[in-house]
């Protein structure tokens, strides 16, 4: 989406905030928009007298990666031939009313309620060139609808999601999978049809020590905590219960068509090579057991594994992995704590001679993104496991969602590159990775990193000018980047254009 909206409109509350540009400021705002298609993220709409699709876009642009409605301007498939593009600039005046309704109806239609926060207004002035006041002063009003973190459905009128320039209502199955991909509902918290006898193990016992003895039958005991559901005629444990207890809770769960061990790959070289023989360096090892055992025993598995250096192929130089051991542990925690329990796939640990991967399945919930998670932090897709977690004698360290932040901080505090955060949706099962670069950060990249920030992509005169040195060692150093993951070459430009950004998230997505 175009970075339509430069500024920061402020906290809004209960009321409708609406900031406006100088004439001279939406001038080029409108050009701008004029010359633009509707898309993915982009919506025009006149006002009329019925209400129901601007409602409906709205839903789906808050159901899928946000966007922006652009109210008072003309479809382009109805300019007559040889007409000024301006022939689309109808206004809001050409129906106020109706636009003060949009308004009250946008606080009162949708199920959950979309917060003001999450609505952006603009007001752009301009001379009317079409409608009831052609000739005259009026506005056009832009409305950028933030990703919500919930899943919106318009009362009366369904579920909406975005598909290309149009919207799409969505299956009661595509509602349900989109609550779970933005955390509004767990896995964890559901039942399954588990023997609670598996449930009763050494696990439970270091469970009570910490937490205190609980009285009635060990059904009970789940039940009084939250960790399971009386069913009628039975008990029946929570996942979260079979994830936190039991001694294979991965070999339980895949009669659900869920998985929940971790795998632990270490690779010789920089990539995996595909082929008859891969080039592992040692057998691959599978950390099974209650969740407590498994953030244990795969942060000792790593740690080791780290502590003993590396020997590069082909060198013999031995070569020392300087990752902090606190970012470390946070990373495998995260993975473990935060993934989707619904999706039939490990988590997978992957120690490679440059780096360590740790892809774990499911994608961000809520409006956590690669580009904010250094500031957002996580959000509990699974709050019954940390919860409980934290009761253990020994708990693991969960820093209830400042723990990712430790990490941006521990990594520069080492003068290493910042963890790379990426989201896969292409595969059959989504997921996210964070890749731990053991590379020392040269001091150029946090100036080229903050000019990307504020200004967009960067060139190779730019990255000469901020890091002073010549067009080779910039080349370099932009190339660097690109095979690291931290910045991706934009498209269809030739050589001597060349440009580069962060890489951003696909917003390709399976179920629209």
């Amino acid at each position: 989406m175009q970075n339509w909206f430069t500024h920061n409109l402020g906290a809004q509350q209960q009321t409708i905030t609406m900031n406006d540009l100088s004439l001279a400021q939406a001038k080029d705002r409108i050009d701008r928009l004029l010359a633009a298609t509707e898309s993915n993220s982009l919506d025009f709409k006149r006002i009329g007298k019925g209400q129901s699709r601007v409602l409906e876009t709205i839903c789906a642009f808050a159901n899928t990666e946000g966007g922006v409605v652009v109210f008072g301007i003309g479809d382009v498939k109805d300019v007559k031939p040889g007409a000024s593009a301006t022939s689309r600039l109808y206004g809001i005046e050409e129906n106020p009313e109706a636009f003060d309704d949009l308004q009250r109806q946008l606080m009162q239609r949708f199920e959950p309620t979309i917060t003001a926060q999450a609505l952006q207004w603009l007001r752009l002035p301009c001379t009317l060139h079409n409608g009831p006041h052609a000739g005259k002063s009026g506005h056009v009003v832009m409305l950028n609808v933030l990703r919500s973190e919930h899943v919106h459905s318009i009362v009366g009128d369904g579920t909406w999601t975005r598909m290309g320039a149009s919207n799409r209502e969505m299956s009661a199955s595509e509602i349900g999978d989109l609550q779970y991909r933005r955390g509004t509902r767990s896995a964890t918290s559901e039942p399954v049809t588990v023997d609670l006898k598996l449930l009763d193990t050494p696990a439970w016992q270091r469970f009570l020590q910490g937490r205190g003895a609980l009285t009635g039958s060990f059904a009970e005991q789940l039940f009084k905590i939250g960790l399971a559901k009386d069913m009628g005629s039975e008990t029946v444990p929570l996942r979260a219960a079979v994830l936190l207890f039991a001694e294979e809770p991965g070999s339980l769960l895949a009669a659900h068509d869920a998985r929940a061990d971790v795998r632990v790959m270490v690779y010789d070289g920089k990539a995996v090579l595909t082929g008859a023989t891969p080039n592992f360096r040692k057998p691959p090892r599978t950390v099974r057991g209650p969740l407590i055992e498994q953030i244990d025993k795969t942060v000792e598995i790593v740690l080791n594994e780290i502590a003993q250096g590396v020997t590069l192929s082909g060198s013999g130089f031995k070569a020392k992995h300087a990752y902090p051991e606190r970012v470390v542990k946070e990373a495998i925690v995260n993975a473990i704590i935060h993934r989707d329990y619904r999706l039939n796939r490990d988590i997978f640990v992957r120690i490679f001679d440059d780096r360590i991967e740790v892809e774990s399945p499911g994608t961000f919930p809520a409006n956590i993104t690669p580009e904010n998670v250094s500031r957002s932090g996580t959000k509990a897709r699974n709050p019954l496991l940390p919860a409980n977690l934290r009761e253990f004698p020994v708990p693991p360290n969960l820093d209830a969602g400042e723990g990712v932040k430790m990490m941006f901080n521990e990594m520069s505090i080492a003068q290493l590159y910042p963890p790379v955060y990426t989201q896969n949706f292409e595969s059959a099962v989504e997921s996210v990775t964070v890749t731990l670069l053991n590379h020392e950060r040269p001091s150029a990249w946090d100036q080229v990193s903050h000019w990307i920030d504020t200004n967009g992509p960067i060139g190779n005169s730019r990255v000469r000018e901020i890091a002073k040195v010549e067009v080779a060692e910039a080349s370099l150093m932009l190339r660097e980047w690109v095979q690291q993951g931290l910045l991706a070459p934009l498209p269809d430009r030739g050589r001597r254009n060349a440009a580069y950004a962060k890489p951003r998230t696909p917003h390709k997505r399976r179920n629209g």
